[in-house]
């Protein structure tokens, strides 16, 4: 047992075919836990197992789109049947809108943003907590963002689908803590990572947030430095953590 409690453990993290996923992953993995990834790019998920590996840890992938429920279901069934156990669900897949303001934001955008960031979350979680409550706990860490903490870090379907985030976190937190289940968040800022922005230049959304962000952030983070904030919410280091949503944005949150 190392002093993270996380050696021996099962853990799943979706999103983990690349960036702050992949690097969650892979620290998991380093600090003894077993670890599946979850991804919709089977290379991406692959070359991350292999980093587990190289690493001295467990993984396996299951390959699929996160916002079916069968899918879902499929991760969690996995994960318990070949690790045994399932003591953390790091919901980190996620993708951008288009920085569409509202009267922008097509239906297809509006549907696509919300199923991926905040239905597959919710089914994921849904699908773990049996497993929970039966092993007496665990702990689920969610990727959420600066643009969950306020209103002018992305588009209306980013924005909506990342508050949406933070009030499950709190909800799940508040209804299970007497079973011994934690929820918390991240709220990163801008970080380095290959989320790509498909944003209209001439449109009124992009123009107004890329100005709001360029003032008022630090510098760029890490998908390292954000995978370190996940893997001490999920550890026995935050054991009296609970309900949080924590900025790691070097002080945007702050101004």
């Amino acid at each position: 047992m190392t002093e993270t409690g996380l050696a021996g453990r099962g853990v799943v993290v979706t999103g983990a075919g690349s960036g702050i996923g992949r690097a969650a992953a892979v620290k998991f993995a380093r600090a003894g836990a077993k670890v599946l990834v979850a991804d919709l790019n089977p290379t991406g998920a692959a070359e991350t197992v292999q980093e587990i590996e190289k690493a001295g840890g467990t993984g396996l992938a299951v390959v699929g789109d996160l916002s079916d429920r069968q899918v879902a279901d499929q991760v969690v069934t996995r994960a318990v049947e070949e690790f045994g156990t399932l003591d953390v669900l790091v919901n980190n897949a996620g993708i951008m809108d288009r920085m569409s303001a509202l009267g922008e934001t097509d239906d297809a955008e509006w549907e696509r943003v919300i199923r991926v960031n905040l239905t597959a979350p919710f089914l994921l979680t849904r699908a773990a907590l049996p497993h929970m409550l039966a092993a007496g706990g665990g702990s689920v860490v969610f990727t959420a963002s600066e643009a969950g903490l306020r209103g002018g870090a992305a588009g209306a379907a980013y924005t909506a689908s990342k508050h949406g985030v933070v009030g499950l976190v709190k909800n799940l937190a508040v209804m299970y803590r007497k079973q011994n289940i934690r929820a918390n968040a991240i709220a990163p800022g801008p970080t380095a990572t290959g989320i790509q922005v498909d944003a209209a230049p001439d449109a009124h959304g992009p123009a107004l947030i890329g100005r709001l962000i360029g003032a008022n952030i630090g510098r760029l983070g890490t998908a390292e430095e954000q995978a370190d904030a996940i893997l001490w919410l999920a550890s026995d280091a935050a054991a009296f953590v609970n309900g949080a949503v924590l900025p790691v944005d070097d002080g945007w949150a702050a101004v």
